[in-house]
């Protein structure tokens, strides 16, 4: 199957103003970061379970979903695979009836040039939007300027909008502040920023800066354990790795925030979604794919030399996410 066939019977989509090329709209809400599947003798791509669980998630009511990032395993795909598995969500998406359902696409590399060829990659295999992080590799030749070149660079010659990827976590400690993101949310190509800094301080002040300037830029929360502090701090919504075991529970947590009625109700949530996200933070993407084979029955192991967790450390993620596991439950038996 070819990547130009992944929209053929997708309705038109209206172009958002910003980038070059015809985009879902990016609206606030729940985007969840999908994971890759793999053989678990071979590793080799397995996109039958690729298409299963991006249909799960976008029937529990999330906003959208984005590909190649963290979860994803983008940093164990080949440049081939990447197209494989954007074109295999896409479609998926379209076969299920959620055609208007937006696709991000990780698009970081060390170069310039790699960043844009993944973006026209991203865009030619059914993306909308292309979450970017900054290169890290010579950071210490870096000043912000080389940084906000990056990002202006990139985002000119992206067919698709530019989403900032901030996550000291991958970036060796790499760490954009407020000045350059509010600099870069100028950009009209450049449409938002994923915050897996957890900084709600520089969120809110990224966000404030923006909503001044004119700007449609979007902050999102990098994981579901700060959903609350976000939306007050003019939070756009959450891409976050636990909604893929918990993605009921997440889209609640959202709605519940937003509601100042409903403010204690939404505090105990959040609770339950920080306990269980916080087990999915200190394992990472070998522990979401745990507990998700454990809770439904799929979802394998992470390409090596990621490890295999033993059967008490499955255990132990269980035990963790017990509660939140209960509330997605009868999340899932009410809707």
């Amino acid at each position: 199957m070819s990547p130009s066939a992944y929209n053929s019977d997708a309705p038109s989509v209206e172009a958002n103003g910003r980038g070059q090329h015809p985009t879902r709209a990016l609206t606030p809400g729940i985007y969840v970061p999908t994971l890759a599947f793999f053989d678990p003798e071979t590793d080799e791509l397995d996109t039958k379970t690729v298409a299963k669980h991006v249909v799960r998630l976008a029937k529990s009511g999330v906003t959208g979903l984005a590909v190649q990032g963290s979860n994803g395993e983008a940093v164990h795909l080949t440049f081939e695979e990447r197209a494989r598995v954007t074109t295999t969500t896409r479609l998926a998406l379209d076969g299920a009836g959620f055609t208007d359902m937006p696709l991000i696409v990780g698009c970081g590399a060390q170069s310039t040039f790699e960043a844009i060829s993944l973006c026209k990659q991203a865009a030619s295999s059914g993306g909308d939007y292309a979450l970017v992080l900054p290169p890290s590799y010579y950071s210490g030749l870096f000043d912000q300027a080389t940084v906000e070149g990056f990002f202006n660079d990139v985002a000119d010659k992206s067919p698709i909008p530019i989403i900032i990827y901030n996550y000291p976590g991958a970036t060796g400690g790499l760490d954009l502040n407020s000045d350059t993101l509010i600099n870069l949310s100028k950009h009209a190509n450049i449409v938002g920023c994923k915050f897996t800094c957890g900084n709600t301080g520089k969120l809110g002040r990224v966000a404030s800066a923006a909503k001044a300037n004119g700007a449609d830029f979007l902050c999102f929360s990098g994981s579901a354990d700060f959903t609350l502090p976000s939306i007050a701090a003019g939070g756009a919504g959450v891409i976050g790795g636990l909604a893929n075991v918990a993605p009921r529970a997440s889209v609640r947590l959202w709605e519940l925030g937003r509601d100042p009625e409903r403010a204690e109700e939404a505090r105990e949530l959040q609770s339950a979604v920080a306990d269980g996200d916080w087990m999915m933070i200190q394992t990472g993407v070998v522990g979401v794919k745990a507990a998700l084979r454990d809770v439904f029955g799929y979802g394998g192991w992470a390409r090596r030399p990621l490890p295999r967790l033993s059967e008490e450390k499955i255990a132990w993620i269980r035990d963790g996410m017990k509660g939140l596991m209960q509330v997605e439950k009868e999340l899932e038996d009410g809707s």
